[in-house]
């Protein structure tokens, strides 16, 4: 009989981590002899993600509430009052299932919180893994509950060594800390989807530079908006082109007519397929404030575009090094601007052998890689 795998990271918004959980749990199914996986579905948050073709090697597992559309998901104040709620929906039902079911592993990715105060209540025989997503922030209150459950805690995982070498540092954890490679790459299905027609969108500007991710904070979108005229004056024409959607796009859409960029920045909202746009774009540009190291990095270098990004920590210069990339220095304006000049005037040659070298970085972000890297930690 197979040893049992439980995935838990309730989400209120498409944040990557959604991607993370479900291509582990497809890899672990897909292709160990010796593990099954289930994800944990506590408030319906899995209802309406698109599966894919994954649908036939994953599973879900039920609290059998659905309450998910109804949780306010946008601003601070609002998003932790979902995540309260979320917390005592689930508290019982977690911990019920927990000790009926004896799963062998609990691997837990988003509002963590609830495991981790289960497992210091509660003496379970399951192995609780605590997956850092993201970029770790350190504040008083996560130090406090980390702490806190460490002795409890078998195994922590972190997607760079960077973000690996920080937790060393802080001294929180008791247990093991591993680097565990998001598993982003799956070859078959971005192969299809970066293949497909992207004609049926008239707005979208092929061989220009392309941004993609949530309009947050975090993806620090006004920096290239302040510079973008000044980028005009050297490259006449140059068009940007970001794909996604967040609370912040009536402010960036402002800042944009108050710049005069209308024309030359355009929003397209959210996309299924990335990939082919990826494929059709000249550059594809990380402003991040912060990142680990970044799906859209990895997905961008799998689609042979050119890449420039931040050099914020954690993660993306562990990619996106001076051999594979282009890289400027965080939340400046003058570096951003050098940077995409060089960029968009590079040679072919210099350009061809950065695509190579980040294909070849990309292996290790691949499913069956990350695959084989969960499995050995887990049988060790």
């Amino acid at each position: 009989m197979k040893k049992k795998i439980y995935y838990w990271g309730p989400f209120l918004d498409n944040v990557a981590t959604i991607k993370a959980i479900l291509n582990s749990a497809y890899s672990i199914n897909r292709y160990s002899n010796f593990f099954e996986s289930s994800i944990i579905n506590a408030v319906g948050e899995w209802d309406e993600i698109d599966l894919d073709k994954k649908k036939k090697h994953l599973n879900f597992i039920s609290f059998n509430e659905k309450i998910y559309k109804k949780l306010p998901r946008y601003g601070f104040y609002f998003s932790r009052i979902s995540y309260l709620i979320i917390f005592f929906k689930s508290f019982l039902p977690l911990r019920n299932l927990i000790l009926k079911d004896k799963p062998d592993f609990l691997i837990i990715h988003l509002i963590v919180s609830l495991p981790l105060i289960l497992f210091k209540l509660f003496n379970f025989e399951t192995k609780l893994c605590l997956r850092i997503s993201g970029k770790p922030k350190l504040n008083f209150i996560r130090k406090i509950i980390w702490k806190f459950s460490s002795d409890k805690i078998h195994l922590v995982f972190c997607p760079t060594q960077e973000t690996r070498e920080i937790l060393i540092k802080e001294k929180i954890f008791n247990s093991k800390i591993l680097v565990l490679h998001d598993p982003i790459i799956d070859q078959k299905v971005l192969t299809r989807k970066k293949k497909e027609k992207i004609f049926n969108n008239n707005n979208f500007k092929k061989d220009n530079i392309i941004m993609l991710g949530r309009l947050t904070k975090q993806k620090n979108y006004p920096l290239i908006i302040n510079i973008f005229q000044s980028l005009l004056k050297s490259n006449p024409g140059i068009c940007l082109n970001i794909f996604g959607k967040g609370e912040l796009k009536n402010y960036l859409l402002k800042l944009i007519k108050k710049k005069g960029l209308e024309k030359n920045i355009i929003f397209h909202g959210h996309t299924d397929n990335v990939y082919k746009y990826l494929k059709a774009s000249k550059i594809f540009l990380l402003t991040s404030l912060w990142e680990d190291p970044g799906f859209v990095l990895i997905e961008a270098g799998y689609c042979d575009t050119l890449i420039v990004s931040s050099n914020c920590p954690s993660g993306p210069k562990e990619f996106c090094d001076g051999n594979s990339g282009f890289l400027f220095d965080n939340n400046s304006e003058v570096s951003l601007l050098e940077t995409l000049k060089l960029a968009l005037h590079t040679n072919e040659k210099e350009k061809k052998l950065k695509i190579i070298n980040a294909k070849k970085k990309i292996r290790s972000f691949s499913i069956f890689y990350h695959f084989q890297t969960l499995e050995k930690y887990l049988l060790n």
